[in-house]
């Protein structure tokens, strides 16, 4: 189903609070939000990725994994046992080169993991990973100035990819479902830049944030997986970032990734701005839940953009960063194929 799907009007509650002047050294000259809790991440790695997005927990390996996008390569790093926060040793971190361009990944229910490459989808069965390239499927498209995004199973082992083109021109994208059987179906269309999506802790919506359109929203999907409501949860006023990737709590409250706004906020189901994560690079481009307790907020930062030879001020972009928030992440739901 498309944009056609009945768009609610967001709610009172849906709305920024009011935002006092206060800058921080190394952030974007823009006024910070009033918030109750405010925390700040520590560095992991060092800036290993040039786009590092898509972070996810796997937990039969013990692993983080996320992607450096553009480069095709899926990195990964088993947790140390005890690990308290401390920085990574950066040549613990692998690295498995899987394709031109890797945006999603996502562990299978019986093992191995399904991807999302440049236009199609893509299996590795277990203990293919690091052996052997992953099995194609079809293209989903042909238009080359189109790739895929960001992305997330739902309940019923259905993975979700969203697109966007390569000049970030408005409803060129779509987000697609990939059902078990792998067929493949468009469930939105007209999108700019398909990003964050994850379920609530119940399975009965979803959270999703195109970026181009400034703000959370709340999907409603039916039995069969296509999207029957679509409502506004928060605006993000343009001077506090771009909203890109984000994780659900065991709240059900949403952590949202803030490109070129140093930071990732955790909103309540009604809208309210409960938590800032300070990062101590610019373009956060996603965050997610991990380590065997899943306290551990994993988030993925990007140098995309930026002169490799000038003097750029963002020295730790395309690093990892964690923070422990004092709540708990959901498990990591699988693709049944």
């Amino acid at each position: 189903m498309d944009d056609s799907a009945r768009q609610v009007p967001p709610s009172d509650d849906a709305r920024p609070g009011p935002r006092p002047e206060a800058v921080e050294a190394g952030r974007p000259d823009a006024a910070e939000p009033a918030v109750g809790l405010r925390l700040e991440a520590r560095r992991v790695t060092s800036p290993l990725a040039h786009h590092g997005e898509g972070p996810v927990w796997d937990e039969r390996a013990g692993a983080l994994r996320w992607v450096d996008m553009l480069r095709g390569d899926l990195l990964s790093w088993r947790l140390p046992q005890g690990w308290d926060g401390e920085p990574a040793d950066d040549a613990a971190v692998e690295r498995d080169h899987l394709g031109d361009v890797l945006a999603c990944v996502r562990p299978r229910a019986g093992g191995g993991h399904v991807l999302a490459l440049e236009r199609c989808f893509a299996l590795l069965d277990d203990g293919d990973l690091g052996r052997v390239p992953p099995r194609l499927l079809p293209e989903v498209w042909a238009d080359d100035s189109v790739r895929f995004n960001e992305g997330a199973c739902d309940p019923s082992g259905r993975f979700y990819v969203g697109s966007m083109a390569y000049d970030q021109r408005e409803g060129a994208a779509t987000l697609y479902r990939l059902d078990p059987d792998l067929s493949v179906h468009p469930v939105l269309t007209g999108v700019t830049v398909s990003n964050g999506l994850a379920w609530t802790p119940d399975g009965s919506a979803a959270y999703y944030q195109d970026t181009a359109t400034a703000g959370l929203d709340r999907l409603v999907l039916d039995d069969a997986g296509e999207v029957v409501e679509r409502s506004r949860v928060r605006e993000v006023p343009e001077d506090l970032g771009h909203p890109d990737g984000l994780a659900v709590d065991e709240e059900g409250c949403v952590w949202s990734a803030l490109f070129g706004g140093s930071a990732v906020h955790r909103t309540s189901p009604d809208g309210e701005l409960l938590a800032v994560v300070d990062v101590g690079a610019r373009q956060v481009t996603a965050c997610a839940f991990g380590g065997p307790d899943l306290a551990d907020l994993f988030i993925t930062t990007s140098a995309e953009g930026y002169d490799p030879d000038g003097d750029d001020d963002d020295p730790l972009a395309g690093a990892l960063f964690s923070v422990r928030p004092g709540v708990r992440g959901l498990p990591v739901l699988p693709f049944a194929g």
